[in-house]
């Protein structure tokens, strides 16, 4: 009876799909379902992917599922079956017009509470958002995910080489402001280089005309303080060829007054 009903609902889930849910049957076994949650927009798990898998007793629909997830989630532990009213655990609360789109929705609608149960944990909502970014690669390694889910896996692929692009681009970005600001050093440098080279050159010419005028006013007081030819030859004849006094010419004036 198992597999009528449940051949029965995979028509069902495929013409009337369930929001954020994807769910398919093993190959090998159909009473084995796997599922994939996507985060809903306003939770923490918004962009992540949680696997799990439904395991369906042969008296299904009169016995309910045993539900686990395989995904880090930071609600759930993994590989742990979970204790809600619409698994295995609770015989009791287990409602046989129950569909496998009905306990996946159960399933979504309990995740998004912090309510605790077996096979629940509690985390902050940074490690839950870290988590969904986490699950995207963390699926793509599991081969049964890859085998069932091969559209999911090309959504998963595509958001992650744009996360890798963005990435990419956002370094390239930053290289080339980087580099813009090792050019305008440089041409800084080169300014200051030119700048410097040009005060210097100022300064040379300073110091030559400095240079220049020191000289100039040297020459003028050596000019000054050198005795002009014509006084030193006067003061030859005043006193004679050898500096002394011209005696001869006082004697011939006695003689003149003698005679006389």
């Amino acid at each position: 009876m198992a597999l009528a009903r449940l051949k029965q609902e995979y028509l069902h889930l495929k013409r009337d799909p369930v929001q954020y849910i994807t769910a398919e049957p093993s190959p090998a076994n159909i009473l084995e379902w796997h599922y994939v949650i996507k985060g809903p927009e306003d939770s923490p798990y918004y962009g992540g992917y949680y696997h799990g898998t439904l395991l369906f007793p042969p008296q299904y629909p009169f016995k309910a599922p045993a539900i686990f997830m395989l995904t880090p989630s930071g609600r759930f532990k993994i590989r742990t079956r979970l204790c809600l009213s619409i698994s295995d655990y609770h015989p009791e609360t287990w409602d046989a017009s129950w569909r496998v789109g009905t306990i996946l929705m159960g399933l979504l609608s309990f995740m998004m509470e912090s309510t605790p149960t077996i096979g629940s944990i509690e985390t902050g909502l940074s490690e839950k958002q870290q988590l969904a970014k986490r699950s995207l690669a963390f699926n793509l390694k599991n081969k049964t995910f890859v085998e069932l889910f091969p559209e999911i896996c090309k959504e998963i692929k595509a958001k992650l080489q744009s996360e890798k692009d963005l990435k990419l681009k956002a370094t390239n970005a930053e290289i080339t402001e980087k580099g813009a600001g090792t050019n305008n050093t440089n041409l800084k440098s080169e300014e200051n280089v030119k700048l410097e080279t040009a005060t210097s050159g100022e300064s040379g010419k300073t110091n030559a005309a400095n240079q220049t005028n020191v000289e100039l006013r040297t020459e003028k007081e050596l000019q000054l303080s050198t005795p002009s030819v014509a006084s030193a030859n006067n003061d030859d004849v005043a006193n004679g060829a050898n500096g002394k006094p011209n005696v001869a010419a006082s004697g011939d004036v006695e003689s003149s007054s003698t005679i006389v």
